[in-house]
């Protein structure tokens, strides 16, 4: 097993829900150690993790922005004239790279508009648009009775608010395993077992949200099984817990399985990760700009080297509520 798990600045930003420069903050001030790895920065997963428990008694908001201070949550619309300011930012929920990646090719077009991040998981990321919070949620909610990605909990969670919904991506969701996979693990079944310990992920991730549908559609107890209660907040902490021996298996992408030593991964399920929008936001201007940058070649070929990704619908609307 590894104990120790290499971790990029970007790569504990995500760990952490907060942004990248935020990072360096922690570093400077000494509150998180770092090494250098050549000209670039790194972290171990284990000091990334004591760093959480150190701080686990702080309340922190709800919402991480960059650019803008946290006070401000309720302030945000849209519009293009004037400096970049409140007036003209948006605020974009979600987990993913992809969504930095968004949101660096968002600001670097439009020089007149503000895009900010926000950290959430997607049930929270739609309850924060039903309230008026952000302007773009993200999404991967699956619904094991109809077997469908989204569409029921966007309908269920904005009721009467017409929404659009946009495909981004597909991405592979699956078990992260030891090397060797040595409990032999298959299949969603696999948690009837009891010499199993899992890790999980926060309640209202879509990966806990898929862990949980599958539990009740096979009628299994998630209290009868050993680690259920013990959450993380990013698919590369359930991995690293796997790769330090302290889990058996966790559950999460493909993609955040290959930058984590001694894991292999068990593909089980091609997720919809989806963007959700007001339907009465489609014709303000930094809609139109963000649809521009999610159809253009340039976003496309950069998600493609970044790679775990199916882009076939990128762009697409699939539903409206």
């Amino acid at each position: 097993m590894s104990d120790n798990v290499s971790l990029t600045p970007q790569e504990v930003a995500d760990i952490l829900k907060i942004a990248k420069n935020t990072v360096y903050e922690l570093v400077k001030r000494g509150e998180l150690n770092s090494y250098r790895a050549g000209k670039k920065i790194r972290f171990d997963l284990k000091d990334v993790e004591e760093y959480k428990s150190r701080t686990s008694s702080m309340k922190e908001p709800a919402v991480y922005y960059r650019n803008v201070s946290d006070s401000a949550l309720y302030n945000l619309s849209s519009g293009l004239s004037g400096e970049k300011s409140l007036t003209n930012s948006i605020v974009i929920s979600g987990q993913d790279i992809m969504l930095d990646i968004l949101v660096r090719h968002y600001q670097s077009r439009y020089r007149e508009l503000n895009a900010l991040r926000s950290y959430d998981g997607s049930y929270n990321g739609l309850y924060n648009l039903y309230l008026g919070r952000i302007q773009v949620a993200t999404t991967h909610l699956w619904d094991g009775d109809s077997n469908q990605y989204n569409i029921n909990y966007v309908r269920r969670m904005l009721p009467g608010i017409p929404t659009l919904i946009i495909h981004l991506a597909c991405r592979m969701q699956g078990f992260y395993v030891a090397k060797g996979n040595p409990k032999g693990l298959k299949n969603w079944t696999d948690f009837r077992r009891e010499d199993l310990v899992m890790v999980n992920r926060e309640k209202g991730a879509g990966t806990r949200v898929l862990l949980d549908e599958h539990l009740r559609l096979l009628g299994i107890s998630p209290w009868t099984i050993k680690g259920y209660d013990n959450e993380v907040t990013s698919h590369l902490a359930v991995a690293g817990s796997v790769a330090r021996g302290q889990a058996d298996v966790g559950i999460g992408n493909e993609k955040s399985s290959l930058q984590v030593k001694d894991i292999d991964f068990i593909p089980l399920q091609k997720e919809r990760f989806e963007m959700v929008v007001k339907k009465e936001d489609s014709n303000k201007a930094w809609f139109e700009a963000l649809m521009g940058i999610i159809r253009s070649p340039e976003f496309k070929v950069e998600l493609e080297v970044i790679g775990g990704y199916d882009l076939q619908e990128l762009g697409h609307i699939v539903a409206e509520t």
